[in-house]
Parts: C-alpha cells; structure tokens; sequence
C-alpha cells in the first residue's frame, strides 16, 4: 500500500514512526575487543648456528600457498588439490555457506510480512417462520404467515495482509549482528581446517620422504655389507676366516636388507594418508620416489601480536566474542515493548463480476504493543546466560592467543636445539665412518678380528639414521611452525559484514550474486 492512499491521520502515524524504524536504539552493550594476554616478543627468536630466521620487515610467508616456500613442484601439486577435493574441508565449506544463509533467514524479519488470501463461502440462510400460523404485527392487522423458505448465498473475498515488527529496540538487529559475526567466524573456521590439513599433507609428504631417505640409506649399506660378506667368504673358502665370522657378516647383512624392505610398509602408509588429504582413493595415486631436502628455508617469524590476525582459529574466536556480545543485547531486548503494524485490505461480495468494486472495499490499519508483564524470571535468566556465554568465549579467545603462543615458541625452540644436534650428529657421522674404514683395514691385515668391524659398522649405520631422524624432525617442525604462524592468511581474508548484508532479502538466494 503506497503512503499516499493512507487517510491523513495514518499518514502522518506513518511519518512519525518512520525516524524510529530507520534509526530506533538497539539496547545491550555495543562490542570492544577485550585484550589478549601477549607478550611484546617471542622468547625464543634470536639467531642460533644453522638456522636464521627471515627479516619480518623483507620477507613473509607466500599468501595462501605458504607450501611453495620448500621449492618442490610435487608438493606443491598435491597441496593445491586440498582446497578442492578433501572431503572434511568441504564440509568445513558446507558450514560457512549454511551460516551465510542464516543471515538473509533472520535479515527477513526486518521487513514486512505481506500475504494475499482468496476465499469462497457458500451458506444456507432461513426465512420466517418453521411452524405454520398467524404472525402477529403489533402496529396493524394479523396476517397470515407464509410458508417457512431457505435460500443460498456465496460470498467471495480476496485482498492482502500485511504485518511489520518495528524492531525499535533493535533485537533482530542484533541477531543480524550475531549471525553475520558467526558467518564470519565459519569463514575462519574454514580457513583454520583448509590450512590444518594441508599442513597434514605436508607432514605425510615429508614423512614418506624421510622413508625413502632412509630406503635408500639401508640400500647402500646392503651394498657395502654385500661386498663384506663376499671378503669374508672368499676368506672362509681360502680357510683364512672362521664360519663364526662368515654368520656374523650373512647376519649383519640380512637384518639391514629387512629393514630396508619394512620402509616400504610405512611408506606405503603415507602415500596413502595423502590420496585421501587430496580426496582420491588410494589406489589413484603413485607418487615417485624422492629424497628428504637437506635445507630448512628460512621462515619468516614476526611479533607475537600478528598472530591475532594471522591466525585462523584466533580470529575465529575473536568473531565468535562479538557474536555472543551481540545476543546479550538480544536477551535484554526482551524487557521492552514488542511493537508491530498491521495493515489489511480486501474486497468482499458477490457476484465475483462485481467483486472489485468501492461498495465492496474493506480496509483496516493499526498498530499494537505486547509487552510481557511476568514470566518468572526467564527473561532475566535469559541475560545472565547470555552474559555466562560472552564470558566463555572472552576465556577462549584468551586461552587460543595464549595456545598459539605456546606453539610458536615450541617449534622456534625445537628448531634452534635441532640445528645445533644436526652439527654435532654430522660430526659423530664422520667420524664412525672413518672408524669403519680403519676396522676394515685392520681385519684385511689380521690386526683386528670381524667383531671390531661389525661393531664400527653398526655404529655409523645408527649414526647415520640419527642424522636422517633429526633432519626429518627439523622439516616436520618448519611445517609446525607455519601453521602456527597462520600459513601466510590474514584476517583481511575475512568477508567483509558490509558484504554479507547486501544481497537481496527479496530474490532467492540461488539468483543472486555473490557479491564478495
């Protein structure tokens, strides 16, 4: 109905309530941040031998494809089809654009309620008198009554209702607030898993290839004890070597081939777990042998303030405090008047060829104000609940800054003493091997016996897994350490509240476009 049709006595109704539609209070507190529990810098960031952590202020963590950063182009192939095809980052997805949904279900109360009806009656009416008789007049003669007779009439009606919730007092508007910040919290939460199980990925990824580091380890160590054993039979058949010493070396030499053969178990293993990251069965991924990288790159580590942007699942947090401020201010609004227009206008008659006529009008326009005057308390306990709630989510915010935290300087210090182990193991390395060399000489020249070059194998063998371990340690914490570091996101990533609100209440959601 346009405002113009109203009588000037709804017309100006209209008018004066229009100020406080378009800019009615909304009750309940209006968000702040509260502040995290932060240190000023990381304990852990100083340089240590072996390892030099980036210039903030020259380098950061590449946007979104933070993988890139370790130069390997099957890696960097397995991480991009994360995003796509793993299954519980698409239900992660799911979750945000349920959320978003939300949005425009709960924006709808905001506007009017308008509804159309169409309505056919048909109904028997009874004139005069069932029993025959006189009817008597009492301003003139009795007359005889006329037979009892019934007819039929049929009424048609059509026309349009209409409702409108003022929102003076701004409930559904912070319900709007809530479910837009929940919005953005899943967006968060989206980002949060995608970058988790690609940090998986990269964990699988790294792991495999410490396997085949150390497949290929054992295999050269299978060919050095193969050309032992060969010495030592050729000495056993010339009766220069005892059969103790022959078994020693068949023995030695058959264990290492067994573990060579077990890596291909665990291997197996993690090219598995990365097929189903990548949301492919098994059976639809092969991928090459390859080696452990020698070099950790460099990371660039900022503040620890940054992580309260970088961080997915503290931004989460952080979104999810400003939703529950937002329903306390809901909860409170329900103390105060619930006040609605309603306005109706229809036409009623028959014929239905006469139906739309002046004659047959009928309109009604009015305003009415409910306001609950005892529920036993339920509206108060519905504040303390929403208080209860915001302090929760005050407490998780704190304790996720305070987790990242921890995390970031676990693996800052993780990678410090393993740059130092690794020097000291390449050392150790080196130097059984060079005992190895010695022991062999001495046992050619009779000096020695095969235990002694037995012991000094097995010991640069250990050696030398040592050193692959660490090296596979230091990889797997670099990886660590960038998800701690948020991979490279930021809070910016988030879609923007402006940017959820308008979209069309009017069009369906599957015609509108996105407008982020």
């Amino acid at each position: 109905m346009k405002l113009s049709s109203l009588r000037p006595s709804s017309r100006r109704l209209s008018i004066l309530l229009a100020p406080l539609v378009l800019s009615g209070c909304m009750v309940g507190p209006n968000y702040k941040r509260p502040a995290a529990i932060i240190s000023p810098q990381f304990k852990e960031l100083r340089p240590a031998p072996g390892w030099n952590y980036a210039n903030p202020a020259l380098a950061e963590l590449p946007k979104g494809t933070w993988w890139t950063i370790y130069n390997d182009p099957i890696l960097n192939q397995l991480e991009a089809q994360v995003a796509l095809n793993n299954q519980n980052v698409l239900e992660y997805d799911a979750r945000y654009r349920n959320a978003r949904a939300t949005i425009n279900a709960v924006r709808a109360q905001l506007y009017p309620t308008l509804s159309g009806s169409l309505s056919f009656n048909r109904q028997s009416a009874g004139r005069g008198s069932r029993s025959s008789g006189t009817i008597i007049n009492y301003g003139g003669n009795a007359t005889s009554a006329s037979p009892p007779s019934n007819s039929t009439e049929n009424t048609y009606g059509m026309g349009p209702t209409a409702s409108w919730d003022l929102d003076l007092w701004g409930k559904i508007r912070r319900q709007i607030q809530a479910q837009v910040t929940e919005a953005q919290a899943s967006a968060a939460d989206l980002a949060n898993a995608r970058l988790s199980y690609q940090a998986q990925l990269a964990t699988a990824y790294f792991n495999m290839r410490y396997q085949d580091s150390l497949h290929d380890l054992l295999e050269r160590n299978v060919k050095f004890y193969e050309r032992s054993y060969q010495i030592t039979k050729n000495q056993y058949d010339a009766g220069t070597a005892t059969p103790t010493t022959l078994l020693q070396a068949q023995t030695q030499l058959e264990q290492t081939r067994a573990q060579s053969t077990a890596t291909q178990a665990a291997r197996a293993q993690y090219e598995h777990a990365i097929a189903i990251l990548i949301g492919k069965p098994p059976a639809e991924v092969s991928i090459a042998p390859g080696a452990l990288p020698r070099t950790i790159p460099a990371i660039p580590v900022t503040v620890p303030a940054a992580l309260l942007q970088r961080r997915p699942d503290v931004a989460a947090a952080e979104r999810r405090m400003e939703e529950y401020n937002a329903q306390i201010g809901a909860a409170i609004a329900a103390f105060y008047p619930d006040v609605k227009l309603q306005a109706s206008y229809s036409y009623s008659g028959d014929p239905v060829g006469t139906l739309v006529q002046v004659a047959n009008r009928i309109w009604s326009l009015g305003a009415s104000a409910t306001e609950t005057l005892f529920s036993g308390g339920s509206r108060t306990a519905a504040v303390h609940e929403a208080n209860a709630n915001y302090d929760y989510y005050v407490a998780t915010y704190r304790q996720a800054v305070l987790t990242a935290l921890q995390g970031v300087e676990d693996q800052l210090a993780n990678l410090r003493v393993l740059a130092q182990q690794a020097e000291q193991q390449n050392v150790a390395v080196q130097a059984s091997n060079r005992a190895v060399t010695v022991a062999l000489n001495q046992y050619m020249a009779g000096t020695e016996i095969y235990t002694t070059v037995i012991t000094s194998e097995i010991t640069a063998l250990s050696n030398a897994q040592t050193a692959l371990q660490i090296q596979q340690s230091r990889m797997l914490d670099s990886v660590t350490l960038i998800e701690n570091l948020g991979g490279g996101w930021d809070a910016s990533e988030l879609p923007s509240k402006n940017s959820m609100q308008t979209d069309n209440p009017f069009l369906p959601s599957f015609i509108q476009k996105d407008k982020n």
